[in-house]
């Protein structure tokens, strides 16, 4: 009886080892196929985006094939030659009509004339505080100086304004206490 039964072990043992390689090569065959659907899914789309551009190719040559014959019948444009192309402005200008007696009149732009004083488009630059026209030593001294160095040209009775109110009034005195009795 224990032989009978130690059969039977080996038997179902046997039996499921045959099913687990089944199984297992069913597995990679699935997987292979599912690859090659892939592949050919692929190589669709592929050949469907080369029929397109090879339909729009069509078309766009069948269209060109059309305007040229409509070119040549019904239009009669030609392609530009040498002889065609101008030098410069003069030639263009000399292609030109004179301008007939009922014409309107051509339009004009306004220009200002240019400053006789100045070299620039710019008109000089104007302190905001005194309404005196700057010089270019003027700007450049304020530009370069530091704060240090304008309390020493200065003297000891200039110091640097400590607020809004003093700073916007400079020396005015009369204007600095009007202006700081608004601020309050």
């Amino acid at each position: 009886m224990v032989y009978g039964s130690r059969l039977r072990q080996i038997g179902w043992a046997i039996v499921l080892v045959i099913c687990l390689a089944g199984f297992v090569a069913l597995t990679f065959r699935v997987n292979t196929v599912k690859s090659e659907v892939r592949l050919a899914e692929r190589q669709i789309l592929a050949l469907e985006r080369e029929k397109l551009l090879l339909e729009t190719e069509f078309q766009t040559r069948a269209n060109q094939q059309q305007l040229a014959d409509w070119n040549r019948v019904e239009f009669g444009y030609r392609a530009p030659r040498a002889e065609q192309y101008l030098e410069n402005e003069r030639q263009l200008a000399g292609l030109g009509l004179p301008r007939r007696a009922d014409a309107p009149n051509p339009i004009r732009v306004a220009r200002a004339p240019a400053p006789a004083g100045g070299t620039g488009m710019l008109p000089a630059m104007v302190s905001p505080i005194t309404g005196d026209p700057m010089t270019v030593e003027d700007v450049d001294s304020v530009a370069d100086a530091t704060p240090s160095q304008a309390d020493e040209e200065d003297g000891p009775e200039m110091s640097a304004p400590a607020s809004l109110v003093e700073r916007l009034s400079g020396n005015a005195g009369f204007g600095a206490e009007i202006v700081a009795e608004g601020v309050e």
